[in-house]
């Protein structure tokens, strides 16, 4: 990779390299070693690019074996394409050229990356911070890809249900409907007959009403919960322009925006941008 924005923020120099800033072989192996250990690269993100040292970088990503040009954006497009479709990134897919070079543009609500053929990548927000750690992974030779659907589409915001566990969340409510009723008979049996005289009976009672309304309570929560990150996507989802087809204002224009390929359809299943 030819630029140092795919490098980890930490800009300390080499404790290893010394006046020629040569190191041996043999502990360039060791470090390897350790960094494998250290690091678990089958879920490699921002957070742990963050963590590693410039010797650790270096050790772990050999660059005389990094994968660069077409195959690097290949690799990056379908790994890309695979973590949108699983929900583990929220972004918009494109295809770009500039100046008739290919470039990988991924953008949202929240920032945008530029993938460029030297494993270089630029951009700003939550999508750098994404993109990034993926086309370090994808530049790797022993680095296996994972497989993308033939088809992966971004739904419309009508499309987003209000939230999920509904039925969890009336087995609870029943639940705790059984314990408010049975606390509630219990105090109530105490207050009324005189057979019941023992103080058990009310505070067991009062433990099942507070039970019943703690009950209430979580699933009360649990459905705001719900109903706001279904909102909150569907405002992301049109903040990204799948009703409009258009890019946030903030996404860079390319010279060859005349000729965009969407790697990710909208609800429709036509491209996203209505700049292709």
């Amino acid at each position: 990779m030819a630029d140092s924005s795919s490098a980890p923020a930490d800009d300390e120099a080499s404790p290893e390299a010394g006046t020629d800033g040569a190191v041996s072989e043999d502990e360039l192996e060791a470090l390897r070693r350790e960094v494998e250990e250290k690091y678990d690269f089958d879920n490699f993100g921002p957070a742990d690019m963050a963590k590693m040292s410039v010797d650790e970088w270096d050790a772990a990503f050999d660059p005389d074996s990094w994968i660069v040009g077409e195959e690097l954006l290949d690799r990056v497009e379908e790994e890309l394409r695979y973590r949108v479709a699983i929900r583990e990134v929220f972004a918009v897919l494109e295809r770009v050229t500039e100046g008739g070079e290919p470039r990988i543009l991924a953008y949202s609500d929240e920032g945008y990356a530029v993938v460029y053929p030297d494993g270089s990548v630029e951009g700003e927000g939550t999508v750098l911070r994404d993109v990034k750690p993926t086309v370090a992974l994808c530049s790797m030779d022993d680095f296996e890809v994972n497989e993308a659907p033939a088809t992966v589409r971004l739904p419309s915001p009508d499309e987003v249900s209000q939230g999920t566990g509904d039925f969890g969340n009336r087995m609870l409510q029943v639940v705790a409907f059984g314990q408010l009723l049975g606390g509630l008979a219990l105090i109530g049996a105490w207050i009324i007959s005189p057979d019941v005289q023992s103080i058990i009976a009310p505070v067991v009672g009062a433990g099942f009403v507070l039970i019943g309304l703690f009950l209430f309570v979580t699933v009360a929560n649990a459905r705001l919960s719900d109903r706001f990150r279904s909102e909150e996507y569907r405002d992301r989802l049109r903040a990204i322009g799948v009703e409009t087809g258009e890019r946030p204002a903030f996404v860079p224009a390319f010279d060859g925006d005349t000729d965009v390929e969407a790697l990710v359809e909208g609800p429709d299943g036509e491209p996203l941008s209505s700049e292709g």
